[in-house]
């Protein structure tokens, strides 16, 4: 905990006792400001980062956004072509278009079971496979959009099913015709059918890769652990890499994925950085997280941006703990990150980086017009704060309530008043009674 105090009033010129240099100084209290400082390291934040990945594998036909373009939520930046999905596409629209017409099994009630529960079963598989493939796409709109997508289609087929699944129990109590129900397991085929194109026309779309957010454009991502392909939207057999192709990066290559080139599901292809409100993370550490609030203002030091110095305000403070590698707790403290000038007054400093290093001083506390006195005339005495006033010419131990603490400057709620002659420095040398100059 460190801190500043400008004074107002400043502390009369110290003097020695007697001749000698006994290293005692005399001062006086003064009236001033004091903030108390609570230091802590931290790193640049970006508003929100997305990177987008390949869903599934093929060629890079169009790379629409270069490094440092600002784009809009929603552009188009890049389009996959993967003639795997567009197979299964083809695929099921055969197989919607050949859908079953209405006719009953051969095998009576009990092939209709058969027929039901072999449609079930494969409208489930597929159902968690989507699922499955969805929970890939980093893209958070896309991602939720697939889901409803998947959730959608499973609601719709569970009521087609059990209306089959009712008209058949009619049939079997001999209310119904065999034919009603023939038709209301029709119909259910049917559905799935459509919902097996839908899903595959889906994952066609989701080749064309949008902004998630409005940013600036980064080729490339973070590292990401292979993905599903899409195309298991429609069978199963885990994910696709196309033809066993892989992805590897070599030193003097650059690892950015370029117009024509090959990928496999999870590559990532683009990152777009949200600029538009820079924060900061701090890492405060328990026994001082309690005197920081939101709203508490704080000064930053960047490693990157030597003599210059940043506004900073206090967001939010998390609830739960962090654990250092060192076994010391510490919180999260988030700060929305202000405008920088050079203390040299040279200028505005430079616009900092998401990721850089930063030190950041959190003013806890302030009092203003306050009785202040150096940190080096308070001193223990019988277990109370002291301060050795000079009394009739002679020093006389005062104990003092102090109020907000700063390294150089504290505030004396009590015990001294502003212009009272105080020892300042080497109040351990001096004694009760002893002559003061």
């Amino acid at each position: 905990m460190l801190a500043a105090g400008s004074v107002v009033l400043l502390l009369l010129t110290a003097a020695s006792c007697g001749d000698d240099d006994t290293g005692v100084r005399v001062g006086s209290a003064a009236v001033g400001t004091v903030d108390e400082i609570v230091e802590a390291p931290g790193s640049v934040t970006a508003r929100t980062a997305a990177t987008l990945t390949a869903p599934a594998a093929g060629t890079v036909t169009d790379l629409l956004a270069q490094p440092g373009d600002r784009v809009k939520k929603g552009a188009i930046l890049a389009v996959i072509r993967s003639p795997e999905l567009e197979r299964r596409r083809a695929a099921a629209k055969r197989a919607l278009e050949q859908s079953p017409s209405g006719s009953a099994p051969s095998a009576g009630t009990a092939g209709f079971t058969q027929v039901r529960l072999r449609t079930d079963k494969q409208a489930q598989k597929a159902f968690e496979e989507a699922r499955a493939a969805a929970d890939k796409i980093t893209d958070p709109t896309l991602r939720a959009a697939l889901l409803q997508q998947v959730a959608s289609a499973r609601d719709q087929y569970a009521a087609s099913s059990e209306a089959a699944g009712a008209a058949l129990r009619a049939v079997q109590r001999g209310v119904s015709s065999l034919g009603e129900a023939v038709g209301s397991l029709s119909a259910a085929q049917r559905l799935q059918a459509q919902q097996a194109y839908d899903l595959a026309d889906a994952a066609v779309d989701a080749l064309t890769l949008r902004a998630p957010v409005s940013g600036v454009v980064q080729l490339g991502g973070p590292a990401q652990a292979p993905a599903t392909d899409l195309s298991s939207l429609l069978a199963g057999g885990g994910a696709g890499t196309g033809a066993g192709v892989t992805s590897t990066s070599s030193e003097g290559v650059d690892s950015a994925v370029a117009e024509g080139s090959y990928v496999t599901a999870g590559t990532p292809m683009l990152t777009v950085v949200d600029m538009s409100r820079l924060g900061l993370a701090a890492s405060v550490d328990e026994t001082d997280v309690l005197l920081v609030r939101a709203g508490v203002a704080a000064d930053v030091e960047l490693d990157a941006a030597t003599g210059a110095t940043y506004t900073a305000t206090v967001r939010s403070v998390d609830l739960l703990p962090t654990t250092s590698a060192r076994g010391g707790v510490s919180y999260r403290v988030r700060l929305d990150l202000g405008k920088g000038t050079y203390t040299d007054g040279s200028g505005a400093a430079p616009a900092p980086r998401p990721g850089m290093s930063a030190v950041i001083r959190l003013k806890v506390r302030q009092v203003q017009q306050a009785v202040t006195v150096p940190a080096s005339a308070v001193v223990s005495t019988d277990g109370r704060d002291t301060v050795w006033s000079v009394q009739d010419g002679h020093y006389q131990p005062v104990p003092v309530r102090l109020g907000v603490q700063g390294e150089d400057t504290v505030q004396v709620v009590s015990g001294v008043t502003a212009g009272e002659r105080i020892v300042v420095s080497g109040a351990d040398r001096v004694k009760s009674g002893d002559e003061a100059p």
